[in-house]
């Protein structure tokens, strides 16, 4: 399957965003038949025990890799966190999203 552009720079930071995925690679991971959660703006730690994949509906995020760079991403996204990722979460604008972990 060809997949959308995928930010490269985010990968080593082991954070992966897809801007504007298909319909095609939604529906291929069942993402959003998902729960969902939200978040009101604020900063926060965060360490992530396994993977998870987040497509975003609603908000504006930014995530500071521990030593890393910080990854922006925001509704209509696609983002996959790898095992292992810590790092803070800073919501700028109210979040809403579709999670699955494993």
């Amino acid at each position: 399957m060809n997949y959308p552009f995928i930010l490269w720079e985010a990968v080593m930071s082991k954070i992966i965003v897809e801007k504007n995925p298909s319909e095609e690679r939604l529906n291929d991971l069942g993402i959003k038949s998902c729960p969902t959660w939200s978040k009101e703006p604020s900063t926060f730690p965060w360490s992530y025990s396994e993977q998870e994949i987040a497509y975003i509906l609603e908000g504006e995020v930014t995530v500071t890799p521990d030593g890393g760079e910080p990854v922006n991403f925001g509704k209509g996204d696609l983002v996959t966190f790898k095992e292992g990722l810590s790092c803070t979460w800073h919501v700028k604008k109210a979040l809403k999203k579709h999670y699955h972990f494993g």
